[in-house]
């Protein structure tokens, strides 16, 4: 997965001949599952057309400060979108616009929301030979290295003028390997291995039945995806689930049962950073599993259950200094009493409290409710999707390192 996915890019464009290879640059983006907004000065657009890149980032694009000479048109609020983005990237960027960026010079909608951004900003230069090796155009680059910002270096190449050396404008794929290399470079779980489990167990009856419960896994997912694209190497053992996850550096592991999912955890355990015990595991499994169908011949049937193994009671207690672990609770009466005596008794560092009394959260939606409890806080969070508890649960997970 890259850790472009689901990530705000805002594109700035300015006059120069590279400006046609903006058009690969935003379908790269959004094949990476980056969302992008483009900004384009006003000279661009007499090298790539707006409704070009309008089409391809399925998003308006802006190029003046009024979108129209209408009395009614919308001032385009530069602020707002500078706060947006994630990550600014402005390319090309010629010796005029970096002039303007050096200095300040908010004469035109690019520079302005240059000026108002506060993401990293990366620039990708294209000009000719003497521009690009004139002692301002390298004053003024060092300029922006100095204000944190990352230069991705031009190619070297015949040049619209004729000239050969250097000053073309990275390759599209350059561009996004560049930014993807350097944002990997500063994710706080880069080199972290994170242990994670996801939805229900089934538990055989026969070989057509069995004991489960209605978790669909998307908690658990949503807790690997975020995990991933914070860095991690992340070992994710899921129950029996549809839903997918991506990226290449999630490693799952498909289990039915509680026995299959305790096996599963304990191979991987010891080379876990982090575990996140978000399964819903079965607390009980027949005794005996019948080998055949068991036919409907009685009104009544008795079936004996045998305790399954506490996977948070025994990998709590086992974690070492360096390891933090994390665990579920879904209550429905006493909540935070029974959170509280779990976080102790498990040995945990971190329990998620789901209720059941919370309507719209919990099992099967896209929402849930949920208050981390760990042993110097309490945080309590409104209804929200499940992608955004995972942000959630991330921070208070990253809090936690910090202090130890």
């Amino acid at each position: 997965m890259s850790v472009l996915r689901a990530k705000r890019i805002l594109l700035g464009v300015s006059a120069g001949i590279a400006a046609y290879k903006v058009a690969s640059l935003v379908r790269l983006f959004i094949k990476s599952g980056a969302e992008v907004k483009v900004v384009m000065t006003p000279s661009a657009k007499d090298f790539v057309t707006p409704l070009t890149l309008s089409t391809l980032s399925k998003n308006p694009v802006h190029s003046e400060f009024v979108d129209s000479d209408d009395e009614n048109a919308l001032w385009t609020n530069h602020v707002e979108l500078g706060l947006w983005a994630d990550y600014m990237l402005i390319a090309p960027l010629t010796a005029n616009t970096l002039s303007k960026l050096a200095s300040g010079n908010a004469d035109n909608l690019l520079v302005a929301v240059y000026l108002s951004a506060k993401c990293p900003v990366y620039v990708a230069p294209a000009m000719d030979l003497d521009m690009h090796e004139h002692g301002s155009t390298k004053d003024n680059l060092n300029l922006l290295t100095e204000r944190s910002n990352k230069i991705i270096p031009s190619g070297f190449g015949e040049l619209a003028s004729g000239l050969v050396g250097p000053g073309r404008m990275a390759e599209p794929e350059e561009i996004v390997q560049f930014m993807e290399r350097d944002i990997l470079k500063s994710l706080p779980l880069r080199g972290k291995r994170v242990l994670i489990t996801a939805g229900p167990t089934h538990e055989a009856i026969d070989p057509v039945r069995f004991i489960g419960n209605h978790s669909s896994g998307k908690m658990g997912f949503a807790l690997a995806e975020h995990a991933a694209s914070l860095g991690a190497q992340v070992d994710l053992i899921a129950g029996p689930s549809a839903l997918s996850v991506y990226g290449s550096n999630v490693s799952r592991i498909d289990v039915k049962s509680a026995e299959d999912m305790f096996n599963a955890v304990e191979s991987v355990f010891d080379n876990a950073d982090y575990a996140i015990f978000s399964a819903a595991v079965a607390d009980y499994t027949p005794e005996i599993v019948s080998d055949d169908k068991i036919k409907k011949s009685e009104d009544s049937l008795s079936i004996k259950l045998r305790k399954t193994k506490d996977i948070l009671g025994t990998f709590g207690p086992s974690k070492s200094n360096s390891q933090i672990v994390v665990g579920f609770a879904l209550e429905t009466d006493n909540e935070l009493e029974y959170a509280q005596r779990k976080l102790k008794s498990k040995k945990a560092d971190l329990i998620v409290l789901n209720s059941l009394r919370d309507k719209g959260a919990g099992f099967s939606g896209d929402n849930n409710k949920v208050t981390l409890i760990s042993a110097d806080s309490q945080l309590e969070f409104s209804l929200k999707p499940k992608t955004e508890v995972a942000e959630d649960i991330w921070l208070e997970i990253l809090r936690l390192q910090d202090e130890a």
